[in-house]
């Protein structure tokens, strides 16, 4: 199959083998053996994003009375679309006929590719509602259904994308499926047309051939699922995940690997933890080369900050123009500690233009934060952001466009579609000094002023589409990294974003018996959250408690950790389920490990337990944490490169984390100034309590601000705490003692 239609999850996909098809069908359809196109060979251009508001001139289907933007945009396709729900599947038993699954999001190009020459098209809606019971899933609004059936068409493919197409016997057993299709064949794809055909028809020869492939494939899913694993991490885990980091990276355009390229925050975050334990010269080249190339590419708002999805190309040049909370959620963090570790002020600047789109673009009238921006307008991917010369004039005036031309390296042929330019830093300030004539201090003087007036000229185009349903693991994510923004630079503006968040999710993303809920969209959560949610969200309340201290926030994380342990224990083989007891029955219960493009929800929780058993002193918090890692063990001692967010929390566990105490009043000079010290310390294994008025718990008793007593601070390893300190300047020799 083709690379590039489907979006890959986080690694370059082999083809489909088309072999299954025969199988399945007995077709035959276009040698498996032939050649990939090449991954710039003309591709068909997606319609434009369908509106999400009900056209009175149109009729409608089923998915007229959700919430969630992907399904809307599907409510006027003649295709008689079912939302995932026990009655699709009851009318499919009824009726006798198998289930086409359609998985995607509203942001995902080919999805909107797929929509146009498919699911919009008379002839292939005919196929559907003739041979099939069709339902249409928000992979953001359900994942547990994503990755269940994610898992299958792995499986049967080799690889795994969005728009995902999966065909399911009445019971929602998988037995064929693949990601996106053309409607005829195409680049040694099988059509769409042509499979529906072939799959209706077989289903009519010989349904039992088709439904034991299926059970065949589902209790393939289970017994992977029940796998136990065990054991401890082993010594040297930590330094094999150094040396395979170090190997994966590209040491010319930095990051891992070739195309496409992926941030992998989690990646970076270890890295740098790395480097906090043992100096490594060329690990740190490699990092600040990533961090560099990264910021400089057109994968990075050059105007208006924030990085798209990732980058098509090796150079971090051309992205997939999607924008995803998460992925800025994960990011802001990466340059903050980078800021710190490496003394290098312009990663904190990073983080503040990222903090500083999402307020601007991505905050919601309610509170909460939206969950992407489309990359398409007008059914072109990335036009948006992309200029030519004659449009940079235009902004700009002539002299002002040619600057910025040889700033962001923008030509007459151009480096992305259409002779338009996607904006990259690709030469240094100097360099484009010298070309222009200038001093670096005048080419310096004058960027803000052009960025700004294109951003006002990029304004006045149409903008993409932004789904603005709220998510609970991302806000999750993206609370803690706003609060962290605070932290580094003191930034009230996104200090307050994140409390208005978190009192927004905690408030409304709730059901009827107080449970929490994924989403929230038109005044309405819905869907049971699963363990990743809790983990991100209970990872933010930290961040925000040890940005304004409010205990409500440590009460509320502490309580979500309760309810994980109430609802998601695997008491079989440790760690956390990804679905809740009480939730919905899906084939298989199962438990996501690995990191993707989000963090394993077990190897987040198991460092916010930890952090937690810091805080208040609760030694359980710790043991569940250290269940976490045994669980684990096995497979990270195997695979260290691909456990990133789990070694994260075991460099805390084995260097223990300093609880700094704080003795002061917020608002007070000398504490403030004690807070600024602990904040600006490269030291990032530790915690923060303020001992005031409003605090209690074992680190606060005694250590109290008695009255005319200057702020003091405490820095102490598992409830031993040394000598106070009044100092900004002794508080940082202690946070630097090992």
């Amino acid at each position: 199959m083709q690379q590039r239609p489907a979006r890959p999850r986080q690694r370059p996909r082999a083809r489909s083998p088309l072999w299954l098809v025969l199988v399945l069908t007995g077709c035959r359809w276009a040698s498996p053996t032939q050649p990939n196109p090449s991954p710039d060979a003309e591709l068909p251009t997606a319609a434009p994003m369908a509106q999400t508001q009900r056209d009175p001139d149109r009729p409608t289907n089923r998915l007229a009375g959700e919430t969630s933007p992907y399904l809307l945009q599907h409510q006027h396709n003649p295709v008689d679309w079912h939302p995932w729900g026990p009655e699709a599947f009851a009318l499919a038993r009824s009726l006798g006929r198998p289930v086409f699954l359609s998985v995607g999001y509203s942001a995902c190009h080919w999805c909107h590719v797929m929509e146009r020459e498919s699911f919009e098209d008379r002839e292939v809606a005919a196929l559907l509602n003739a041979g099939f019971i069709a339902i249409k899933v928000d992979r953001e609004e359900r994942p547990d259904v994503d990755e269940l059936y994610m898992k299958a068409v792995t499986a049967m493919t080799g690889q795994g994308g969005w728009p995902m197409s999966v065909f399911l016997t009445p019971d929602g057993e998988p037995f064929f499926g693949g990601t996106y299709f053309p409607p005829e064949p195409r680049h040694g794809m099988p059509g769409f047309r042509q499979i529906l055909s072939a799959i209706s028809q077989r289903w009519k020869q010989d349904p039992a051939a088709l439904m034991a492939q299926g059970q065949r494939l589902t209790e393939a899913i289970r017994s992977e699922a029940a796998v136990k694993l065990g054991g401890s991490l082993a010594d040297d885990v930590l330094e094999r995940s150094r040396e395979a980091l170090r190997a994966n990276f590209d040491p010319e355009w930095g990051g891992f690997g070739e195309a496409p390229k992926f941030p992998h925050s989690m990646d970076l975050r270890l890295c740098l933890r790395h480097l906090s334990r043992r100096a490594d010269p060329d690990l740190e080249r490699l990092l600040r080369l990533t961090l560099d190339r990264m910021a400089r590419g057109g994968m990075y708002d050059q105007l208006a900050g924030g990085f798209h999805r990732y980058s098509t190309d090796q150079r971090w040049l051309i992205p997939h123009f999607e924008k995803m909370l998460y992925d800025n959620a994960l990011l802001i963090p990466v340059y903050l500690e980078a800021a710190r570790a490496l003394g290098e002020p312009r990663y904190g600047d990073v983080a503040g233009e990222i903090a500083a789109w999402v307020l601007e673009e991505m905050s919601t009238p309610e509170g909460g934060y939206a969950s992407a921006l489309d990359a398409d307008v007008g059914g072109q991917e990335g036009s948006y952001y992309a200029w030519t010369p004659e449009e940079l004039d235009r902004a700009l005036g002539r002299e002002g466009g040619r600057v910025a031309a040889e700033l962001w390296d923008v030509t007459p042929h151009g480096n992305f579609e259409h002779g338009s330019s996607a904006l990259w830093r690709e030469h240094s300030d100097e360099q484009v000094a010298s070309r222009l004539g200038w001093s670096v201090e005048r080419l310096r003087a004058e960027i803000p002023r052009l960025e700004a007036k294109l951003l006002a000229a990029r304004r006045e185009r149409t903008p993409p589409a932004r789904d603005d349903k709220v998510i609970a693991a991302w806000n999750g994510l993206m609370i803690g990294a706003m609060a962290r923004v605070h932290q580094h630079s003191g930034d009230g503006r996104a200090l307050a974003s994140a409390q208005r968040a978190a009192e927004f999710v905690l408030t409304h993303l709730r059901d009827g018996q107080g449970r929490l809920l994924t989403t929230w969209r038109l005044g309405r959560g819905q869907h049971l959250a699963g363990l990743q949610d809790h983990a991100c969200l209970i990872q933010g309340l930290i961040e925000l408690y040890e940005s304004d201290f409010d205990p409500r926030w440590l009460a509320a994380a502490e309580g979500l950790a309760a309810a994980v342990e109430a609802r998601f224990k695997d008491p079989e083989r440790g760690g956390y389920f990804d679905t809740p007891a009480d939730g919905e029955a899906l084939l298989a219960r199962l438990r996501t490990v690995l990191d993707g493009a989000l963090p394993s929800g077990n190897a987040v929780l198991a460092g916010s337990l930890l952090r937690l058993a810091a805080l208040t002193g609760r030694a359980d918090y710790a043991e569940r944490a250290q269940a976490i890692l045994d669980s684990l063990a096995a497979l990270a001692n195997k695979h260290p490169d691909a456990f990133s967010q789990l070694l994260l929390a075991e460099h805390e566990r084995r260097a223990g984390l300093r609880e700094v105490v704080i003795s002061g009043e917020l608002g007070d000079a000398d504490t403030e100034a004690l807070l600024r010290a602990v904040r600006q310390s490269p030291c990032t294994e530790r915690v923060v309590v303020l001992a005031d008025a409003r605090s209690s718990g074992e680190l606060v008793e005694g250590r109290r601000r008695a009255p005319g007593q200057p702020a003091r601070a405490y820095v102490c390893r598992r409830g031993a705490c040394r000598l106070p300190v009044e100092t900004p300047a002794d508080l940082l020799a202690e946070l630097a003692r090992p």
